[in-house]
């Protein structure tokens, strides 16, 4: 197999029905239920824009969760109303196709739209919803100020060869392809298969493994037969009235864009086609693109949406008397400006980034610098004296992800990276818009993976130099974690792959913060290139930053005697990092303490938190003293005698270079603690590993601690001009 047929392969692999949805980014301001002819129909509004769009629902198959990449961007600018569209969601399964006729989805529009106190709106539909968008806008023109329609699944006589040749109310002598597309064969035990089949249909671009486990796991939170029954509905079928769309379009008129994908796999683009010749609207074709465009296209469709929301209502919602004001500033009178975008996930971007910008003032002493960032971040940054940008208040919280992801010291890195894709979209709008209007010279993303991703997916929203900095590359499946996580893991790598080889103009500059040695020998994936020669032939290798110079004796004498210490006393440090996961093992270390201060007399611990876990909600523990957030906490851990840590990069590099003994407990499932940290510290021959299993019980954990005090430290130095280096490739991009 070649190296791209074995990228565009591993999204056939048999996906299983995943567990519980990650948290809504934005919580709606308003909820309620509107009910019409006894059937409920839950709502929400997001946002308190003068323009109001309403999203409709789709085809029963899926929630009013499917707007979730466009709802918390659309909703920064726009009052954005959902709903779940009977036989879906939270609403309503009444019997019966007569019940789901288009025209009952176009009237509970209409009461949604009255529930809500919205005199008029934008209806946005997608797939079936384009018909219930025409139906409503052909007899409610009052309420509908434009439509768009995406991916419209509408009855238009438009040929559909792959689908025309079966019926779907008829028994079938098959059930391959189309076929599955049948009644009988969803009533008859094949619904799982035609869920799988369809999905891979809507998303027929590669690399879509996300968004077709998103399609499955919605496609069974409904029964078999009310799928059939609002199908039937939307046919005609089963007593089910079925007005012709073609007498309505001609009655559309407000303004109206079609969007279309021309790869389609569910509905032609002829039909995007025709539906915009008959209301006279305009027309995106999205070439490459599949049926599933919100979801595989977010940034683009968010984009069309809120242009053409803001275009047909501008002169409703605007006075005509206002005035609009701006400045603009030629480029030779701009200040010299950068973007610094560091990761949130715990704290081991923060001081290697502050490090990194010092540095790169000393390069350009005129350089403004904004960043855009969250806490635990944030924290760190204003403690610094440095600029947080005010639009950093509309990011999502990736840390509260990952903690909600992470459970007893297991986290599934890989997995909860690909269940953040809401967030993503979500942070990627908001720094869309910041760059718009911000007039940088360099974007500096450390880790910034939505930016990363986006930027490749929509290179012409480039308009500044980009550097991205990293300490690790590549995705690496979890031993125990089987086939599926190995051909994701494979096709995330290859997608990227694609990504640079297509667009490398993209990154002006990669920046490994690390060394050639330190990248682990593993191979991408089946067919793929090695992980260390690619890296190398695609990065500039800046060193080991560590944002400090490790502490001399002098100075770990002084900071051990602020910290009330003797000579023969001895500090054990147990720090969990920046984000909240660590939890579980502060516990497991603190059950071992009794057993620890019995093996080794006198000694001290002191525990590190972090800013977001309470230390009061831990137990207390006799010889214990408890720290919530603690700034320069590479001091302290340059001053213990031991460390206990998670096995996060930053910490464990910190004591590797201050030389101090240390144990490190990776998350179990954390590819990147349990493969690339490790191969980096096995590397310098810093601190030993211990396996969580090892670590409940607490004799065992406190022999472990016993040990390491006793251990020689003296592994490979940690370089200390990192910081400079980077700073230096980065200087020359301004």
């Amino acid at each position: 197999m070649t190296r791209r047929a074995a990228a565009e392969h591993p999204q056939r692999v048999p996906l299983p029905v995943r567990g519980a949805e990650p948290r809504p980014v934005r919580a709606p301001e308003v909820t309620g239920v509107a009910v019409r002819d006894g059937v409920k129909i839950p709502y929400a509004v997001h946002g308190t824009g003068a323009t109001t769009v309403l999203l409709l629902p789709t085809w029963s198959l899926v929630p009013s969760r499917w707007w979730k990449a466009q709802v918390p961007s659309l909703a920064r600018h726009l009052r954005v109303v959902t709903f779940d569209g009977r036989g879906s969601g939270a609403a309503d399964r009444p019997t019966g196709a007569p019940a789901y006729s288009n025209e009952q989805y176009a009237e509970d529009a209409a009461a949604v739209l009255e529930a809500t106190g919205t005199a008029a709106a934008v209806v946005v539909g997608y797939s079936c919803g384009a018909t219930w968008a025409v139906h409503l806008a052909a007899t409610h023109p009052e309420l509908v100020q434009g439509v768009v329609a995406i991916g419209p699944s509408c009855g238009l006589a438009v040929a559909s060869p792959a689908r025309e040749q079966f019926r779907w109310d008829t028994p079938l002598d098959t059930t391959q392809g189309w076929a599955k597309y049948n009644r009988d064969y969803w009533l008859g035990g094949g619904y799982d298969d035609f869920v799988d089949f369809f999905a891979h249909q809507m998303f027929s671009e590669p690399h879509s493994t996300k968004q077709i486990e998103d399609l499955v796991r919605w496609g069974h939170q409904i029964s078999p037969q009310t799928l059939a029954d609002t199908t039937a509905g939307r046919l005609g079928l089963g007593g089910a009235t079925n007005v012709p769309l073609e007498p309505l379009c001609a009655q559309v008129r407000c303004p109206v864009l079609v969007v279309h994908g021309v790869q389609d796999g569910v509905r032609p683009p002829a039909v995007g086609v025709r539906l915009a010749e008959l209301t006279g609207g305009d027309l995106v074709l999205v070439e490459g693109g599949g049926h599933g465009l919100p979801a595989r296209d977010p940034v683009r469709i968010n984009h069309l949406i809120r242009e053409f929301a803001t275009r047909v209502t501008a002169g409703t919602t605007t006075p005509a008397t206002t005035a609009h004001h701006r400045t603009w500033v030629r480029a030779q009178h701009r200040p010299r400006k950068a973007l610094y975008l560091s990761s949130p996930i715990g704290l081991g971007h923060a001081r290697r980034d502050l490090a990194i910008a010092g540095e790169l003032r000393r390069h350009h002493p005129d350089l403004q610098i904004d960043w855009l960032t969250q806490h635990p971040v944030t924290r760190v940054l204003a403690d610094a004296g440095e600029r947080v940008h005010p639009a950093s208040a509309w990011l999502a919280n990736e840390s509260a992800h990952i903690e909600d992801e992470c459970a007893d010291h297991d986290l599934n890195a890989f997995n909860a990276i690909r269940r953040m894709d809401e967030i993503m979209v979500n942070n990627f709008m908001v720094f869309a818009d910041v760059v718009q209007e911000g007039c940088y010279d360099l974007v500096i993303g450390d880790e910034a993976w939505e930016v990363d991703y986006f930027l490749h997916e929509n290179p012409e929203l480039k308009r500044f130099s980009y550097a991205w900095l990293t300490d690790f590359v590549g995705w690496v499946p979890m031993a125990d974690s089987g086939a599926y996580e190995a051909a994701l893991t494979a096709d995330y790598n290859a997608e990227m792959i694609e990504q640079r080889a297509r667009y490398h103009r993209v990154r002006d500059r990669s920046i490994f913060v690390g060394n050639p040695e330190d990248v682990v020998d593993l191979p991408f994936g089946p067919g793929l290139p090695g992980i260390r020669e690619w890296t190398q032939d695609n990065f500039d290798f800046a060193g080991y930053a560590t944002g400090f110079v490790p502490p001399t004796d002098a100075e770990r004498a002084a900071l051990r005697r602020e910290l009330g210490l003797g000579v023969d006393d001895l500090l054990c440090v147990v720090t969990v990092g920046g984000s909240g996961v660590g939890g579980a093992l502060l516990r497991r270390v603190l059950d071992a303490v009794p057993a620890a201060r019995r093996l080794v007399p006198g000694l001290r611990f002191l525990v590190v938190t972090g800013p977001r876990i309470d230390p009061a909600s831990l137990p207390r523990r006799r010889g214990v003293t408890y720290r919530g957030y603690v700034p320069d906490l590479y001091r302290h851990l340059g001053a213990c005698d031991l460390a206990v840590v998670q096995g996060g990069l930053t910490t464990c590099m910190e004591l590797a270079a201050a030389d101090r003994p240390f144990l490190y407990v990776p998350l179990q499932h954390h590819f990147e603690q349990n493969v690339h940290v490790r191969h980096r510290l096995e590397r310098y021959g810093a601190g030993t590993c211990v396996p969580y299993a090892d670590a409940s019980d607490p004799d065992v954990l406190a022999m472990a601690m016993a040990k390491e005090l006793q251990r020689e430290t003296h592994g490979l130095a940690v370089e200390t001009d990192g910081a400079q280096r980077a700073a230096t490739l980065l200087a020359e991009l301004l």
